[in-house]
């Protein structure tokens, strides 16, 4: 394996949703993410991320927060975050509270990701927020900045604020902004701030958001330079053919999404057995295209091919394949190309 080094090193994270197989539980699935972030932390991998998903029966990861603070209490080198917090849907306040706390309990090891989009839609957007009213771009960096404040220190002499995010001042982890399209990237630059860039759902955007984030870099108190880290959906396993069988339940489940019929994360047999029409085939084939999916060489060929394409500073891994078992062995695998 040791030829299929990739030719430059970069961090390796990774990007977890826990999420539910049919005939398995919610319970068996947050588990597993605690063993998973045993596992790649013994393997090396750099950080930790945990999406926000609501409303989707298959993803047991609704809040990231929670799910944090128990990641990190069962590891000790990982970073841990948000991958990301959907700030539409929550009060900055709480935002501060919670992550002030969690780097208060974890220092050093907690990551704040913050996206734009609610992740759900939008009858779960407005029981999450108690508005029809939509939000618009303008109100995004507004709640971005709000966030921000809650996590500065009071310096001698100056008022008390009104309202204080206890323990959030001296608390503030770093913060990073989460795009699958350009708005994000631009804001990241603007504001010096890292940026993450959901390629696993997004890859026509790749290239020209990271483009946009790096032409916009202002330098900041957070970085001098851009870092950019890039997230793509890989499917590691010994053969090619045994690869292709284990994206079959991420590819229907993603079918399954897109016609509004969320559920459990199907087993590969029964996306193996689904009648799809052609259209329907078409689009996971398109889907799937996406993806680095197959044996050592050819998951080492796509990983390389990637970071040469997107210069990226730091590539995280997601897995969607519906054994626990298989997801261990394709972020080993994975961790063995990267060397």
């Amino acid at each position: 394996m040791s030829n299929m080094a990739l030719s430059r090193s970069v961090p390796l994270s990774v990007l977890d949703l826990a999420t539910v197989t049919n005939g398995s539980t919610a319970s068996v699935a947050l588990r597993n993410t605690l063993d998973l972030a045993a596992q790649t932390e013994k393997l090396g991998y750099h950080r930790f991320w945990l999406a926000e998903h609501h409303n989707m029966p298959g993803v047991a990861s609704s809040a990231p927060a929670v799910l944090i603070g128990q990641v990190a209490a069962v590891t000790k080198t990982l970073r841990v975050g948000s991958g990301g917090v959907m700030l539409p849907n929550h009060p900055p306040l709480v935002v501060a509270e919670q992550f002030g706390m969690l780097e208060a309990l974890y220092p050093g090891r907690i990551d704040l990701g913050i996206g734009r989009a609610p992740g759900t839609d939008p009858r779960t957007a407005h029981a999450l927020r108690r508005s029809t009213a939509p939000l618009s771009a303008d109100d995004f960096p507004e709640q971005l900045t709000e966030l921000t404040h809650y996590f500065d220190e009071i310096a001698p002499g100056q008022p008390e604020p009104a309202v204080r995010a206890v323990p959030a001042p001296g608390n503030r982890p770093p913060l990073w902004l989460l795009g699958s399209s350009g708005y994000s990237a631009q804001l990241a630059g603007l504001m010096g701030l890292p940026f993450a860039f959901a390629h696993h759902f997004s890859a026509e955007n790749t290239l020209p958001a990271l483009r946009l984030y790096r032409d916009n870099f202002r330098p900041s108190a957070e970085l001098d330079r851009p870092y950019a880290m890039v997230c793509a959906s890989v499917i590691a396993a010994d053969s090619d053919e045994q690869a292709r069988w284990l994206a079959g339940p991420g590819g229907l489940s993603f079918l399954r999404l897109r016609s509004g019929r969320p559920g459990l994360i199907p087993t590969a047999q029964e996306a193996a057995d689904y009648p799809y029409s052609p259209m329907e085939r078409e689009f996971v084939e398109a889907r799937l295209a996406s993806q680095i999916i197959g044996g050592p060489e050819k998951v080492a060929a796509g990983m390389e091919k990637l970071l040469a394409e997107t210069a990226a500073d730091e590539l995280m891994v997601t897995t969607m394949v519906a054994e626990h078992a298989d997801r261990l062995r394709s972020y080993e695998l994975v961790a063995k190309i990267a060397g």
